[in-house]
């Protein structure tokens, strides 16, 4: 098999091939172009939407073209694909500017040159699409009933599938026919819930310019108890550092199983495997293995400064305030006034955030989560529901650590006014 191809079984990003041994072949013959897509739904990408982009690295690494295409045209409809309901209607407006956020997160990360790295927007040749003739060229070559095989459609046909959504297949097959026209495009990936829409293109590159094209697909990734990757207490794990803190990103990779670190550590960064082995062998501490993957995906998203500063607040974090810098850590200002008069503890974890409602603050202490680290010794439990927090547990700055659990932290930070 192609090496590049060995390269991303090998890490993981492999779930289903039209023709593994053919595109393995034209792999090896020639510069492979291929396409990602990604509808601009929200005003950032998180990082479910990453792993093909990861892919899409290991192929350009290897000498291929990738083509990162934004939907801001097949966004207009709305992809039924891994949904039970039906996708928010957005505006033209609003997808445009999405689509600009997502695609300069994208550049940081590959790094577009417009040669073998380079960009696209579908709503160049959507947009204006003329339905007749769409339907006479394009829609004669769909089936129907072939069309409800599809695991996506099925799914939707238990909950009700609009008409709307039920062209999306067919948008997607023509952005990878018109791909194919523009740039010799010959091969989709995406994950593994896109499989049904990327063969159909795929076929109708066949049907229409009797070539064959490729369809290749990464597995949806779930952590090793089956929980949904990237999912945090606020949501998902996006990009955007105004979402998600690269503090807040940094420890949600630190945070992993003990199971889940080489497959992420594969998956999620370009360090080889020999290295990876070794940091994952039998008898190396877990936590180390899962320090390196968070600083190592940290630095890919949000650059190494940042990775740095978040390695530095987590120590902080970790080693109750003794080492490293605060700074990175989230951070709440709260009044001096209210430590000088005695702070209630349920009030001090809902003030900072790390608890949503004093219901659920006086669950956390009762239930042994709340920790206070004091003058830069290790975090005590607190599980009075009653103790006041007094300014004698601030440090000379003025400040206080608070954990929530075994991975929620605030820096607490006082003013005057």
């Amino acid at each position: 098999m192609n090496a590049a191809l060995e390269e991303l079984k090998t890490r993981g990003l492999f779930a289903q091939c039209s023709d593994a041994e053919g595109l393995s072949r034209l792999m090896d013959t020639e510069q492979l172009t291929f396409y990602i897509g990604i509808d601009p739904t929200g005003a950032s990408a998180h990082i479910g939407h990453m792993v093909p982009f990861f892919a899409y690295r290991h192929l350009t690494n290897a000498g291929h073209r990738g083509i990162a295409l934004m939907g801001d045209g097949t966004a207009r409809i709305g992809d039924p694909s891994g949904r039970t309901e039906s996708r928010k209607i957005i505006s033209y407006e609003e997808l445009d500017q999405n689509a600009a956020s997502i695609k300069a997160q994208l550049h940081r990360f590959i790094g577009f040159d417009g040669d073998r790295k380079i960009t696209d927007h579908n709503k160049y040749w959507l947009a204006d699409l003329n339905y007749i003739d769409f339907l006479r060229e394009i829609g004669i070559h769909f089936s129907v009933n072939r069309m409800l095989s599809f695991e996506a459609y099925k799914k939707r046909m238990e909950t009700g599938l609009s008409f709307i959504e039920f062209n999306y297949q067919l948008l997607q097959s023509y952005d990878f026919l018109e791909l194919y026209r523009r740039y010799g495009c010959r091969l989709q990936i995406g994950g593994d819930d896109q499989w049904g829409n990327i063969v159909a293109g795929a076929d109708l590159i066949r049907r229409v310019e009797s070539i064959e094209a490729f369809a290749l697909t990464f597995p949806l990734v779930s952590t090793a108890d089956g929980g949904k990757m990237g999912k945090t207490l606020k949501g998902a794990l996006f990009l955007d550092p105004a979402i998600t803190t690269p503090y807040e990103f940094f420890q949600y990779w630190r945070n992993v199983l003990d199971a889940d670190v080489r497959r992420f550590l594969l998956m999620f960064t370009f360090l080889p495997v020999g290295e990876i082995d070794k940091v994952t062998a039998s008898g190396m501490n877990p936590n180390e293995g899962k320090e390196r993957l968070a600083w190592e995906v940290t630095a890919l998203i949000h650059g190494n400064e940042e990775a740095d500063k978040a390695m530095a607040g987590a120590k902080a974090a970790f080693g109750g305030g003794g080492e490293g810098d605060k700074s990175a850590m989230p951070q709440a200002k709260l009044s001096l006034a209210r430590f000088e008069a005695g702070y209630n503890i349920v009030d001090l974890f809902c003030d900072a955030s790390l608890a949503p409602t004093k219901s659920e603050g006086r669950r956390l202490v009762e239930q042994g989560g709340a920790f206070i680290s004091s003058q830069g010794k290790e975090p005590v439990a607190i599980n009075d529901v009653s103790i006041l927090i007094g300014a004698d547990k601030l440090d000379k700055e003025g400040e206080l650590i608070l954990r929530a659990g075994k991975k929620r932290y605030c820096l607490v930070k006082t003013k005057t006014h």
